[in-house]
């Protein structure tokens, strides 16, 4: 059970890194629904497991997070820039990354870990968090 609840998770972390792709460029590739559904698999257990560090350094470490999947996943699938290409944007690593969208990772994590974190609860438990 435990591993359908993740497969869940990871389906819905898919599919909203694949419309937010849609809604900032209006396209996507498959890939990027494996690199959504890591990375909300990832960010979600980082905003619940380590309830010591504040949040506003789980925002960091998340966004830290979605760069370096994001740079192996141009490394093994976009080698021909064909997925996104950065090579034109300022402080860019091999056309693989930027600071322009590291940073932009940063207020994004934390809406993925909200999200994840109210996924559990209404999939999971059947009931929205209250204020």
């Amino acid at each position: 059970m435990k591993i359908f609840r993740k497969c869940i998770l990871f389906y819905l972390g898919g599919m909203g890194y694949m419309t937010l792709e849609f809604l900032w460029r209006g396209r996507s590739h498959g890939s990027m629904f494996l690199l959504g559904g890591t990375c909300f698999l990832l960010l979600g257990q980082l905003y619940k497991r380590c309830r010591r560090i504040c949040l506003s350094l789980k925002m960091l470490i998340g966004a830290m997070i979605i760069t370096a999947l994001e740079l192996l996943t141009g490394l093994l699938v976009n080698r021909s820039y064909s997925v996104w290409d950065y090579r034109k944007l300022p402080c860019q690593f091999l056309g693989q990354i930027s600071l322009v969208f590291s940073l932009l990772w940063v207020p994004v994590s934390l809406g993925a870990m909200l999200l994840y974190e109210q996924a559990e609860r209404i999939v999971f438990q059947g009931r929205l968090r209250r204020p």
